[in-house]
Parts: structure tokens; C-alpha cells; sequence
């Protein structure tokens, strides 16, 4: 169904907003999906905060201008294209699309736009690739532990070893009494 200017004019405000508002938007290829599919990957989208949405290849380019990125490759926006905006975490919506990807050879990453520049489809696969935030928390947190722990455990050990010398003494000396 073809929109009129109008139309046109509220999607690239809604898209213009969303662009402007997230913290990366990764481009995927969905050609070929079938929609059960899709309403599996929207659900998955929605539940880490992304909102993935299909768009005309010109009005994110607009889109896109409005909000200060430079003129995006043509293999980016390549075949029929939808957006996925991560609005909470920045690494979401690459990561849920590039494994949902091994799963269903139909969707394929075309790119992202974060941090103020357009990343190509390697660089997008890299982002994808990067630990989630729990999982960073996690590692600094087993890093701040470890050497507290191993102190502990060697505080534990000396006052251990001189708890059983002392009763090693204390034994003996019953015996010699």
C-alpha cells in the first residue's frame, strides 16, 4: 500500500525520533522470512528494548541526514531492509539479529549506524560479537573479587597452619606429662 506525503512525513518523523533516541541502529536483511518468524524476532527485539521496524530505504535515509550521519552505503540499505533500534542497550539488537541469523539464513546483517558513524557488515558482525553488559558486570566484579579471595585463602591457611602447630605443642606436651 502506497502512503501519501502525509504518511510519508509521520513515519519519517516517528523513524527521525527513533534514530535519535537509540543508541545503535543495526540494518538487517528479512527477504525471504516467513512471518511467524519475524513475529519470533520482533518478540525477542521488544523483550531486550529494541523496536525493530520496516521502513522504506529512503526515508532512512533521511532519516539518517536529520540526525547528522554521513550518506550510507548502498550495500547497507541493500534488498528490502528493516531497522532494529536499540534504545537501552547499545549491543542488543546486533547480537539478537546475528544469532537469530544462524538460525534463519534468510535474515543477514547489512550494517549499523553507532557512535556517530555508519559501520559496515563485518564491523556490525564485530559489535555482535562484543559481551553483553551482565556479562562485563560479571567479569569486573570475578576481577575485584579474585584478589580478595586469595588473600583470604592465604590469611586462612598461615592462621591455620598455627592453630595445628599450636596443638602439635599442646599434644606434646600432655604426652610428656
Amino acid at each position: 500500500m502506497a502512503l501519501n506525503k502525509d504518511q510519508k512525513a509521520e513515519v519519517l518523523k516517528k523513524v527521525s525520533e527513533s534514530m535519535k533516541d537509540a543508541k545503535a541502529v543495526v540494518f538487517a536483511d528479512y527477504q525471504g522470512i516467513s512471518v511467524n518468524d519475524l513475529d519470533n524476532l520482533r518478540s525477542k527485539l521488544r523483550e531486550a528494548g529494541v523496536r525493530f521496524q520496516i521502513v522504506k530505504k529512503t526515508l532512512i535515509r533521511l532519516a539518517a541526514k536529520e540526525n547528522g550521519f554521513e550518506e550510507i552505503p548502498n550495500e547497507v540499505l541493500e534488498g528490502p531492509v528493516g531497522a532494529a533500534f536499540s534504545m537501552e542497550d547499545e549491543i542488543a539488537a546486533a547480537k539478537i539479529l546475528a544469532t537469530f541469523a544462524k538460525k534463519n539464513k534468510n535474515v543477514k546483517l547489512r550494517g549499523s549506524l553507532f557512535e556517530g558513524r555508519v559501520l559496515s557488515v563485518a564491523e556490525t558482525k564485530e559489535l555482535a560479537n562484543l559481551p553483553g553488559k551482565e556479562e562485563l558486570l560479571g567479569k569486573l566484579v570475578y576481577l575485584l573479587k579474585s584478589p580478595i579471595s586469595g588473600f583470604h585463602g592465604v590469611l586462612y591457611n598461615t592462621m591455620g597452619g598455627f592453630v595445628r602447630v599450636l596443638n602439635a605443642v599442646k599434644e606434646k606436651q600432655e604426652q610428656a606429662a
